[in-house]
């Protein structure tokens, strides 16, 4: 949602803030110009995931008729929950930069809770690491949406994929604004463009890799040596190896886990 066109302030994106029921609007008209385009590019079944802090953002007689969605929580999956093989493409939509980017509400998955991740040794953030679990299951990532800090890091990681920029951040809380109708209908055709020719599809991987998380407190990090395979690089920071996805759904895990014992607001 800290993606999505016009919001660039915790009350646009979080219950009980002051503008949080206009972003629910927003976000509906960003995801439904993305599954208009998807429409107009053939597609015969779209499933939209509201991935987005309590993941009932979207509200169901606001979504494009066509589109099933999955909402509440929780979701072991996460931001891919109901995502597999069987499918022929991913859509980002409403994403944001990773943790200590310059781009409009940045951060990973948790606020300043987690401050930074790697993929192999690679910074990581909920873009990257979303890009790969898909890539492992087989399916492309052919467009996302966001500021443009979130385009950079879509285009570094993977310069296939169409990034829409819907606004330009000029801090963490502040940005220019692309007028509204004009990022959805750059949003529509970005999609329809992104699945005509059907985008080639990466093969499923059984590899390995390494997922390192460092906490902003020693307390989660410490928690989670509790789990098998979860092993210490110092005081603050852990990792795991496994196979995306198994290991993008044990990291749902470690979320849950601090959850439970933070209670920090996402956006301090």
């Amino acid at each position: 949602m800290e993606g999505i066109t016009g919001l660039v302030d915790a009350d646009d994106v979080q219950p009980g803030g002051r503008d949080y029921e206009r972003g629910r609007s927003m976000m509906a008209e960003d995801v439904n110009a993305a599954v208009r385009g998807a429409l107009a590019a053939g597609a015969h079944e779209i499933l939209v995931n509201d991935a987005h802090g309590p993941m009932r953002n979207l509200r169901p007689d606001d979504l494009h008729p066509r589109a099933r969605l999955v909402r509440g929580k929780p979701k072991q999956m996460i931001m891919l929950e109901g995502l597999t093989g069987e499918y022929d493409a991913m859509v980002c939509i409403g994403y944001h930069a990773r943790a200590g980017a310059p781009g409009v509400l940045s951060h990973s998955f948790m606020g300043h809770e987690i401050e930074d991740i790697w993929l192999d040794g690679r910074p990581v953030g909920e873009i990257g690491l979303a890009h790969a679990t898909a890539a492992a299951l087989g399916v492309p990532v052919v467009a996302l949406t966001g500021d443009d800090a979130a385009c950079a890091e879509m285009t570094e990681w993977d310069p296939s994929v169409a990034a829409v920029p819907v606004k330009y951040a000029h801090d963490r809380f502040a940005a220019e604004l692309r007028p509204a109708g004009e990022a959805r209908t750059a949003i529509e055709a970005a999609v329809a463009a992104a699945l005509v020719p059907a985008p080639p599809r990466p093969a499923p991987s059984v590899a390995e890799a390494t997922l390192t998380v460092r906490w902003q407190s020693t307390t989660v990090p410490t928690t989670l040596l509790g789990l098998p395979g979860v092993t210490a690089e110092n005081g603050r920071t852990i990792r795991a190896t496994g196979q995306l996805p198994s290991l993008y759904r044990q990291f749902g895990v470690w979320m849950r886990v601090a959850a439970s014992l933070t209670g920090q607001a996402p956006y301090c």
